[in-house]
């Protein structure tokens, strides 16, 4: 990429597209193209066309997608499937109708099975079945990465799948129903907190900012308890889903997007495949090959929120996979490594939340 390069990133206003668009913004690319949902629904697919044939970016960053966490993947399994398969095919598509030099593709370490080798490599996908409470996202995550591989295979086109583990940071999801494991149970302690000392402004604030279910600030008292009790918050303390056993990996989405720009700039797919007789696999993991506790995380949320009740597992909630560490081997092999540890980091991201 050259700094005077167009750079269209899809989903810039997300946890993924707002920090690789800030990234970008500070190594001096001023080209770059964002739309909001209501400017381009990337799931239509004449208003895609359209913007390409107008646009003409040279490069293509694709952060959009449809994702929350357990809850909302195992309830709502067809939107998540259907939706992305929606919004790759139409990006990835028109990019290739329309000559983009270099696309990224982000996906998700979900794509690998349920009971892969530990940490997990690359050359694990499709090797065994894939955990059942995300299968329809992580099926759709792998038709994308098929999909940039075999455009690569058969047009010589140059798009790259990352891979990237669980990511936390500025302008996540909060919801208490969609948002992944580690901003919920921020967002739990610190609703918790303020009730056990009768801060009532700061839930207030809180639900002015994210609503529940349609509950905001201005509530009655009576109606805010209700819907907070339903999501394991209470003036006793917190409940949160499962045995608090499964290790999970984070990574703090400015380390990410630091990342993606990196493998934009300096690597290519035919680096990628070089030397396989068969192709595959040639998709980066993004990550930092180190692990925790849902328990321990909590612990530590508690710790640096300064909340002093309870915390309760609920072992008759599903706990996922009950190990996902990736192997970032190749992606360290090709010079990148990341800088924020996972305290610093939910240091940092509470400050952002309640500022």
């Amino acid at each position: 990429m050259h700094k005077n390069s167009k750079i269209y990133v899809a989903g810039h206003r997300g946890l993924v597209g707002s920090a690789i668009w800030n990234n970008l913004r500070s190594k001096g690319y001023t080209r770059l193209v964002g739309k909001t949902r209501q400017e381009l629904d990337l799931m239509d697919a004449a208003a895609v066309r359209n913007f390409f044939e107008e646009e003409k970016p040279d490069h293509v960053i694709l952060a959009a997608a449809h994702v929350g966490g357990i809850v909302a993947n195992n309830t709502y399994r067809a939107d998540f499937i259907y939706r992305n398969l929606q919004i790759q095919n139409n990006v990835i598509g028109e990019s290739f109708h329309n000559n983009v030099k270099k696309l990224l593709f982000l996906g998700s370490t979900c794509i690998y099975p349920r009971e892969a080798p530990q940490p997990m490599a690359e050359d694990s996908l499709l090797t065994g079945p894939l955990e059942y409470t995300n299968e329809p996202y992580a099926i759709a995550k792998i038709a994308g990465l098929k999909m940039c591989e075999s455009f690569n295979l058969q047009y010589g086109t140059n798009y790259i799948a990352v891979m990237p583990t669980n990511l936390y940071g500025p302008n996540d999801n909060f919801d208490l129903e969609k948002s992944h494991v580690l901003p919920a149970i921020l967002r739990k302690i610190h609703l918790a907190k303020a009730w056990m000392s009768n801060d009532w402004e700061a839930i207030q604030k809180d639900l002015e900012k994210r609503p529940i279910e349609g509950v905001s600030g201005d509530a009655p008292r009576s109606r805010v308890e209700e819907i907070l009790t339903k999501y394991g918050v209470s003036d006793r303390g917190v409940e949160l889903w499962g045995t608090g056993k499964p290790m999970r990996e984070f990574l703090w989405s400015e380390d990410m997007a630091d990342a993606c720009v990196f493998i934009m700039e300096n690597v290519d797919f035919s680096q990628l495949s070089k030397g396989k007789t068969e192709v595959r696999n040639c998709h980066i993991n993004i990550g930092t090959g180190k692990e925790i506790s849902i328990h321990d995380l909590a612990l530590m949320i508690k710790e640096i929120t300064g909340y002093t009740g309870e915390i309760l597992f609920d072992s008759t909630k599903p706990d996922g996979t009950l190990r996902k560490l990736t192997d970032v081997t190749k992606l360290n092999s090709l010079g990148w490594r990341h800088t924020i540890e996972i305290d610093k980091g939910v240091e940092k991201m509470y400050q952002w939340y309640t500022r």
